[in-house]
């Protein structure tokens, strides 16, 4: 399939804002675990702490993103508010790699998740300017999954600078370049985006947006309860991203917290990007044959598995499963679930639709990482809380079915 300008530079930055992603679950975690270790704080309860700052911060997002996408259906919206996230994001991860107290980076981490997440509020609602229904599915697959791929150029290349220590740089010190060489390469792969693509669906600019944006919202609302089979979408996502999203915020975290080697987990997690490559694109050309809902099924069943493995994982080599079998479904959970969001909605209101869908998916995001905080507190342990995931998935499983048998909303 022959990309158009447009497609290619909307898939650029999928690869230019997974590396930081791809810190998210795996250095950045384990740098905070340092200094909480250094200030004396106890390998749970730092847990604990990490999964609380992950759920704040989504939680904040959650009630901002309808809001902003709202907003960002107007013309010329879309790219200043795309913007304004991405400099927060990056001035957020400048923060990180400048500050040594715990607290302080816990509060850089929170602002460099905020932009990163609401920037994809508005990238995501940009698949309805680049593609058609016709190839959305396979445009979105390859977002995903070239975004998988080529994260791992700028993580590779700090994992060296990491583990060789050049011109006598300590550990820490090499880290943070790492974490620099990722906001670089997050920055040059936008530019292409911001050049290229256009906002082709909107409405009419005019005054008094702000008001005008909570009357659609209230609108739009409305809409979605009549609508069924979005509806019971929308919710059966709420639970099944829940469970995606913990498992790839907190592996780290967890991994260290029962036993495993930082040397093991940074080599076990890059193999789920380079595994998720090809799976990501061959779920989008399945999605064809066998239909979006039957494979989004196919891969909560592949999560419920994948957590009762996780609840007794406490050696290297049962993570380096758990790593090959969440590249094998994550690509491809994600990304259908954003294409066949995308061909259920009007185009011109794209962004508030994705800011609506954002809101479960944040909200969801807030919820898991507070089951596990809430266990690593209560019982100092995060495995029960890996294990109550389940409940998520098969709630997220069952309201799947739901919709794929309700009739649309016409």
């Amino acid at each position: 399939m022959k990309l158009t300008r447009p497609e290619r530079s909307w898939i650029l930055y999928d690869v230019g804002n997974s590396a930081f992603i791809l810190l998210v679950t795996t250095t950045i975690p384990i740098l905070f675990r340092e200094f909480a270790a250094a200030e004396g704080i106890a390998a749970a309860e730092a847990s604990g702490l990490w999964a609380s700052v992950t759920a704040a911060a989504v939680l904040v997002l959650a009630v901002l993103s309808p809001i902003l996408g709202a907003l960002a259906d107007y013309s010329g919206m879309k790219k200043r508010l795309f913007t304004g996230a991405l400099v927060l994001g990056l001035l957020g991860l400048a923060g990180l790699c400048l500050t040594g107290s715990a607290i302080a980076y816990l509060g850089f981490f929170i602002a460099a998740r905020l932009g990163y997440s609401a920037c994809n509020v508005f990238y995501d609602a940009m698949l309805t300017d680049v593609t058609t229904d016709a190839r959305i599915d396979r445009i979105s697959a390859a977002g995903y999954a070239w975004g998988y791929i080529g994260s791992c150029i700028p993580f590779v290349l700090g994992i060296a600078i990491i583990f060789t220590l050049p011109f006598g740089w300590t550990t820490i010190q090499a880290t943070r370049i790492s974490f620099a060489l990722t906001g670089v390469w997050w920055v040059l792969l936008t530019l292409p985006l911001l050049r290229d693509v256009k906002q082709t669906h909107c409405l009419e600019n005019r005054t008094g947006k702000i008001s005008h944006a909570f009357k659609r919202l209230r609108t739009t609302f409305c809409k979605l309860k009549k609508d069924k089979q979005m509806l019971f979408f929308i919710l059966a996502y709420f639970f099944y991203i829940d469970g995606v999203y913990t498992i790839m915020s907190l592996a780290t975290t967890y991994g260290a917290e029962v036993g495993i080697d930082q040397t093991q987990m940074i080599p076990a997690l890059l193999l789920t990007q380079v595994v998720a490559f090809p799976c990501a694109l061959l779920t989008a050309r399945a999605a064809g044959k066998w239909g979006v809902i039957p494979l989004i099924r196919l891969s909560i069943l592949a999560y419920m598995g994948i957590c009762a493995f996780g609840y007794q994982l406490d050696r290297a080599w049962e993570f380096w499963v758990l790593a090959i079998a969440v590249g094998m479904f994550q690509g491809g959970i994600q990304s259908l679930s954003r294409s066949h969001f995308g061909k259920m909605i009007p185009k011109e209101e794209a962004n508030e639709y994705f800011g609506l869908f954002d809101i479960f998916g944040k909200a969801a995001d807030f919820m898991g990482p507070a089951i596990v905080a809430f266990c690593a507190f209560v019982f100092h342990s995060s495995s029960f809380g890996i294990l109550g995931l389940l409940v998520l998935f098969a709630a997220g499983f069952w309201l799947l079915g739901k919709s794929e048998h309700a009739a649309p909303n016409h």
